[in-house]
């Protein structure tokens, strides 16, 4: 590596911009695509991104502090997830009883499935505990998870997965099931179970799904943060 190519990677404007630029490629590749599943812009853009860092030989915290200021757009992003929901407020309210049995119904089959698989598998306190808040947002797993003895990082990891393979096989999945065409029915399913990424895809595609996206992540972030304890204590 040169040295001129050692003083760029090191430089935090460096990979700020290419943060930008990388997301925009990838976010143009899922658009043409035709919103493909397999190319959502959170996946493709990881994958490039982390190949540089290895390739250029850049610690993930120098590369943390170069793209800090985008941290900061996370607040006003999610005050604005209100937007779309304040206008589907009415519909919210017609449905709330059947929406507030499909939030417990899965938050609670999220974390029982993810703890049973892990303890079959023979996992330590640490991976169930980890394991168990992956369908909430990370903002709320990751603390839950510390909060339960479990690790962090493997939280965020889980977390990620889960929202990354959610959203891939979501399509196809709600297709087979017939109700695809049922934005509610999507939005609802894709919060609950791909959190801020599925949330993500719904309000590219549709308004209305994505606000029923963004109240299934914010309501089943709660659930996990209460269920999460009292399902832990049974195993």
């Amino acid at each position: 590596m040169t040295a001129a190519w050692s003083a760029l990677a090191a430089s935090p404007v460096w990979w700020l911009a290419l943060t930008v630029l990388v997301y925009a490629g990838t976010l143009a590749l899922y658009r043409r695509s035709g919103a493909h599943p397999a190319l959502i812009p959170v996946l493709t853009s990881v994958l490039v991104l982390v190949g540089l860092l290895l390739a250029s030989d850049t610690p993930y915290a120098d590369y943390a502090r170069g793209t800090q200021p985008l941290t900061l757009l996370i607040g006003p992003a999610t005050v604005l997830l209100a937007v779309p929901l304040f206008h589907q407020w009415p519909r919210v309210r017609a449905i709330w009883r059947p929406l507030a049995i499909a939030l417990l119904v899965g938050s609670a089959a999220a974390i029982v499935s993810a703890v049973g698989i892990a303890w079959a598998l023979g996992g330590s306190w640490e991976t169930l505990a980890s394991l168990a808040p992956k369908s909430a947002t990370m903002p709320i797993a990751m603390p839950v998870a510390e909060r339960m003895g479990g690790l962090t990082a493997l939280a965020a990891v889980a977390v990620a997965i889960t929202g990354i393979a959610g959203t891939m096989v979501s399509q196809p999945l709600l297709r087979w099931l017939g109700v695809d065409q049922d934005p509610v029915v999507r939005g609802v399913a894709l919060g609950l179970t791909a959190h801020a990424i599925g949330m993500a895809r719904e309000l590219q595609l549709n308004p209305v799904a994505g606000a029923f996206a963004a109240l299934a992540m914010g309501l089943n972030g709660i659930l996990t943060s209460l269920l999460v304890p009292l399902l832990l204590a049974c195993v």
